[in-house]
């Protein structure tokens, strides 16, 4: 038996060249501590995920009434155990969407890629299993949806997820787009109205019905996925194949196939419990029963069931793409 400890791990997110972590070293940036001021006795030593941190206290354990429990360090935050289970069969040539109530689109790099122009578009470099960096965008995700459901739901319309796909897949296709990551879209509130307030402001066709609402939140989804995996092409200088879709969100079969279609790329997904399975993997890496990351990800590919979606009409959607 392991404790979850996936809190414990820091994580190498580098925004500005003014925080406290060196990307490169995976360390501290002691040079930046000490021009702050700050005494080098508050900063624990930085470990790793996938390795055994010590014991439960011998306080907790009498308090549980059980035996001394390894606390094992994984991937963290969640979506660095998800990025783990990610089933791909190469170190290159795809990219990761751990989708739900937010998207988080990137790569996995050898190295933090810390330029200008990365920040400029706002991508992170975040610590993973197996030494990695997760290089990723957060885009917003079916938060657009459930709370759009919440809102119907207040004015006495309870929607199920399944009876608001089937309203969309009848609503006419690509009537309005909006942008998922603009500021309006972040509070909670009346997310139909929004949409149609930002429709109107940009002078497009304002979605009135439920079905014409989440049409265009999950044609505006994949669209800006496409458009996020084009800059990680040319922020990377990789090409991208194939694009791995983990997550609850990979549960949604019409956004799944929106995204194929979008970004004209095979999209596979699944596992949906990806951050569950990536916490287990990373404590058997740390505790031997599995070799490393390539290892822990073919148990996936051996173990967990998955979709493929492949884009059926790309000149729709290119048409689509440049509207957007």
């Amino acid at each position: 038996t392991y404790l979850f400890c996936g809190a414990a791990v820091a994580e190498y997110t580098i925004a500005s060249t003014s925080q406290m972590l060196d990307p490169a070293a995976r360390n501290w940036a002691w040079d930046i501590i000490r021009e702050a001021g700050l005494p080098k006795r508050l900063l624990p030593k930085i470990s790793p995920p996938c390795t055994v941190a010590g014991q439960l206290l011998p306080s907790i354990c009498s308090e549980l009434n059980c035996q001394p429990i390894p606390v094992i360090l994984v991937g963290s935050h969640d979506t660095a155990s998800a990025v783990a289970a990610v089933p791909a069969t190469a170190p290159r040539g795809w990219a990761y969407l751990s989708s739900g109530t937010w998207s988080l689109l990137g790569m996995e790099l050898d190295q933090p890629l810390v330029t200008a122009e990365a920040q400029k578009l706002n991508y992170t470099n975040e610590g993973g299993v197996g030494g990695k960096i997760r290089f990723l965008k957060n885009i917003m995700g079916l938060w657009l949806i459930q709370e759009s459901r919440n809102t119907w739901r207040r004015q006495g319309q309870n929607y199920s997820f399944n009876e608001l796909d089937a309203l969309a897949r009848q609503a006419p296709p690509f009537t309005a787009f909006i942008d998922p990551n603009h500021d309006s879209f972040l509070a909670p509130g009346d997310m139909p109205e929004r949409i149609r307030e930002f429709c109107r402001r940009t002078g497009q066709p304002e979605p009135q019905t439920p079905g014409a609402v989440i049409r265009c939140a999950m044609e505006s989804l994949a669209l800006r996925y496409r458009q996020t995996i084009e800059e990680l092409e040319h922020l990377t200088g990789d090409k991208i194949t194939v694009l791995h879709l983990v997550g609850g969100g990979s549960k949604n079969k019409d956004l799944n196939q929106f995204t194929a279609e979008a970004i004209q790329r095979p999209v596979i997904a699944g596992p949906v419990e990806a951050t569950a399975i990536g916490n287990l993997l990373g404590q058997a890496i740390a505790v031997g029963e599995i070799r490393d990351l390539a290892e822990a990800r073919q148990v996936v590919r051996h173990s967990a069931d998955t979709d493929t979606y492949t884009p059926q009409h790309p000149g729709d959607w290119e048409e689509a793409y440049c509207r957007y």
